[in-house]
């Protein structure tokens, strides 16, 4: 090659090089390579440590899962790190996730982005620790799944902004969530539980761990992959352990007016996956009138995502009787009361003192006051557990009260209360579910129920 080409080639490279946009990225590092200052250690009790630049998880015998947790709370931000991991481990990637003294002792749960290095390759999925279990497998995503480098680092880009979730392994598109079950929380690094089969000191390595929560828009990456969405679905883990969707967030197909034979054609209202009893002014069932499913259940599970209005008052029933009361009012059951607390009177009423409060079984037992309730025009979720006669009110994951239904102290309960004009009320071997017309502006969404000992 002569000296004019070698010239030629020289200027070709420099204008190249000079043409490289600069990357004016305004990352901000959550580590920085020497120490642990802001990261404080939850859950179990498994070891870490910096080394050689990165933080370094091992794990120990006899202990729950280990967190590292951010000190910080994020919101929508754009995480990237590296990893490497030994063969034998399973780990993750916390996002958005918390740890409360109401929710199991203070249990670290909410979203975690997989580390998978094990034969099923799910490196990157999204996986809801300490909740619902898998929301996003790389089952069918088979790129994503040879994008893993065992025994070596490997990258993650995580994006999460507003309901969306995206998750990419290697440069490679790995997950596409859209959830909105959380929308803030630390950032943790996890070190998973070990069997006694399963050797100690195994050793997890993250570094370059960075954040942008600026200009997001700017920055996001477009996902091609087409997004799982859990809104009124079930998550695969709920399919798997025999859940099923008691709406399916778009019509009225299992559901009929308490005293109809079909769906109201008034007082209800079904958009955009949500379900909301609309105001009247606050009459009971004066409207549309209360719904109930059209099946009948006996021992089961319920999950109701429901928010409140200012001043709302509505309830979730079961075991109920649509052949009571056929005057004025509500149908007759059990009662999960749905109230605003603050604004509302009925929570100073009652035949027990505050039983017409939130979660309350109502007029029968208070619900426990310190019970984790959400902002009012914010989703909480109600869970209500029926089996052999034992029942248990829950309300964002805290245990708020527990009864015995034709127990001797149930029944006296009854009887101190405005239900005892009717005759062994609450002990239906099964009934239907139903929603509350009050009169107040009040939305469900993602009703699901889970039948015990397949009775129904």
């Amino acid at each position: 090659m002569n000296k004019v080409m070698y010239l030629a080639l020289g200027l070709l490279l420099v204008g190249a090089c000079e043409e490289s946009p600069k990357d004016d990225t305004p990352w901000v590092d959550l580590f920085d390579g020497a120490a642990l200052e802001g990261w404080t250690q939850k859950g179990g009790t498994a070891h870490y440590e910096v080394k050689e630049a990165a933080v370094v998880g091992t794990t120990v015998h006899d202990t729950p899962n280990s967190f590292l947790t951010t000190d910080k709370m994020y919101d929508d931000f754009i995480l990237e790190l590296d990893y490497k991991v030994d063969s034998t481990m399973n780990s993750g990637i916390q996002i958005r996730s918390n740890s409360f003294p109401h929710y199991q002792n203070g249990r670290v749960h909410g979203y975690q982005i997989e580390i998978d290095p094990s034969d099923r390759a799910w490196s990157a999925g999204i996986y809801d620790e300490g909740r619902r279990g898998w929301l996003v497998t790389l089952d069918n995503n088979p790129e994503a799944q040879k994008a893993f480098k065992q025994n070596d680092w490997n990258h993650y880009r995580i994006e999460a902004i507003g309901d969306t979730l995206k998750t990419w392994i290697n440069g490679v598109p790995a997950a596409h969530l859209i959830d909105d079950k959380t929308p803030s929380g630390f950032i943790a690094l996890q070190v998973h539980s070990i069997g006694k089969d399963q050797k100690e000191g195994t050793e997890i390595a993250w570094r370059n761990i960075k954040i942008l929560t600026d200009s997001l828009s700017k920055y996001t990456k477009e996902m091609p992959l087409a997004p799982v969405v859990t809104k009124n679905q079930l998550t695969i883990d709920e399919a798997k352990n025999g859940w099923k969707l008691l709406w399916d967030g778009k019509t009225s197909k299992g559901w009929r007016g308490a005293r109809l034979d079909s769906f109201p054609d008034k007082g209800w209202e079904m958009e955009n996956g949500v379900l909301t009893v609309l105001s009247s002014g606050g009459e009971e069932s004066a409207a549309g009138g209360d719904i109930v499913t059209i099946d009948l259940y006996a021992d089961f599970e319920l999950m109701v995502d429901f928010k409140l209005t200012e001043g709302a008052n509505s309830g979730i029933k079961y075991y109920v009787n649509t052949d009571l009361n056929k005057g004025p009012g509500s149908s007759i059951g059990l009662e999960y009361q749905i109230l605003d607390d603050e604004r509302h009177p009925d929570a100073k009423l009652g035949n027990h003192e505050g039983s017409r409060t939130l979660s309350s079984l109502y007029d029968l037992i208070k619900a426990d006051p310190n019970k984790p309730a959400n902002p009012i025009g914010e989703w909480n979720t109600a869970h209500i557990v029926s089996k052999d006669n034992h029942v248990e009110h829950w309300l964002n994951g805290m245990k708020v009260l527990e009864y015995e239904r034709g127990s001797d102290d149930f029944k006296k309960l009854v009887s101190e209360s405005k239900y005892v004009v009717w005759p062994n009320f609450g002990e239906a071997p099964q009934g239907p579910i139903l929603l509350q017309d009050h009169g107040d502006r009040v939305s469900f969404k993602n009703i699901k129920i889970k039948s015990i000992n397949n009775e129904q």
